[in-house]
Order: C-alpha cells, then structure tokens, then sequence
C-alpha cells in the first residue's frame, strides 16, 4: 500500500487559495477531513485537497512498462532482444495494457546499476505504471526477484511474469553470470591478473566446459 502525502495547515491554505482560519471551520463542519499528529497538529490528506480541487487520479494500474534484457551485444544481433519486445506488446495488447513505456538493457543479471532498470525504478517511485511485465524473472534480477516484488507491491506496481520456462540461452547467460561473479571475487582476493586469479577463472571455466550446458 502506498503512503498518501499530507499538508500542514498552511501548506493546505496556500493550495486551496484560502485561510487556515477558513481550514480549521471547514474541517469543524465536516467538509474538509483532517488528520491529527502524534503532537496533535491537524494534516491534510492530498486526496482531500484534490477533492476539493476536482482533480481526479489517472488510473495507472492499467498504465504498463515493459521490460527485457540480454546479457550481451551477440544476443542483441542475433534479436534476441527484438523477440523479447514483440512478444510482451502482442501480450499486452491481448490483456489490454496500456504500455506507456519499453525499457531494455544489455547487461548481465548480475549488474544492479543498469541504466533501463533505473528509469523502472524511478517510473515505480513516481507511481506512473502500475503494472510491469517481463518474460522471466531473470530478466529484472539474477538473483533476490521476491525483494524485488516486495518493493516495488509496496508502491502499488505489480510484475507479470509472462513465460514459465526459460528459453535454452538463459542456462548460457547464467554461466557467463557466474563466470563474472567468480571474477569478480578473485580479483578481489587475489589481484586481477594475477597467477591465482588466472588459474581460478580457468579452472570455473574447465568445470562448465565439463557440464557441456
């Protein structure tokens, strides 16, 4: 659920264009509702001032961002990024979204500070979609997709998760993933370019060879 702002008396009396005086009587009569602090002090509900305003609400809920993503430039040649796209506008035009906004990236799951993941995030806090759809949960999130959901319920956004099964690359961005998060410790453990570093991110590559995935 989300967190109404709420104006102080004279916030509320600038807005509305009258007197906090005219405010307090309002609020005796019972045209105008109000909410008291833990002090005690009277706060305006937006959705009072609004009320008054005759402003109403656009309804977001039909408002849709949709997401993809692919690990590498390769993938995007190859259009697997393309497909991605087609896929979830042919499913949001059959549920009757409204898609307001297409967000992709190129980047490895693993990668928080993605350029396209941020605008959703700032689209969510904004409130201005309130449902986002993506193919496979990997798509936002290599990893803690259920923290994300929690967040983004929390401002009023729902993911739609539109495939079950992943496709057959996914498993091979999920080892070039893993490959950079292994990297990525061992440079820190050892020093990037070092002889252990080398001989670790040798031996990760050698096992997935083994696996033949």
């Amino acid at each position: 659920m989300s967190l109404e702002k709420h104006y102080t008396m004279k916030e509320a009396s600038r807005i509305l264009g009258v007197s906090v005086r005219r405010l307090q009587i309002w609020n005796k009569e019972g045209k105008i509702k109000c909410i008291r602090t833990v002090g005690g002090r009277r706060r305006i509900p937006e959705s009072e001032l609004k009320r008054i305003l005759g402003i109403k609400d656009a309804d977001v809920s039909r408002k849709t961002a949709i997401y993809v993503r692919v690990s590498s430039h390769d993938q995007k040649q190859r259009g697997d990024l393309d497909r991605q796209k087609q896929g979830l506008l042919e499913y949001a035009k059959s549920k009757g979204y409204e898609v307001v906004a297409v967000l992709e990236d190129v980047a490895s799951g693993l990668n928080e500070n993605r350029k396209s993941l941020n605008k959703l995030f700032e689209m969510v806090e904004k409130r201005e979609v309130g449902t986002i759809i993506i193919g496979f949960k990997d798509r936002l999130t290599r990893f803690g997709f259920e923290y994300l959901e929690r967040y983004f319920a929390s401002h009023g956004v729902r993911i739609e998760v539109v495939d079950g099964e992943e496709p057959k690359d996914a498993y091979q961005e999920l080892l070039e993933d893993l490959l950079a998060l292994v990297s990525s410790f061992a440079g820190k453990l050892y020093g990037l370019g070092s002889h252990k570093y080398e001989k670790v991110v040798e031996s990760v590559k050698q096992l997935f060879a083994e696996w033949d995935l």
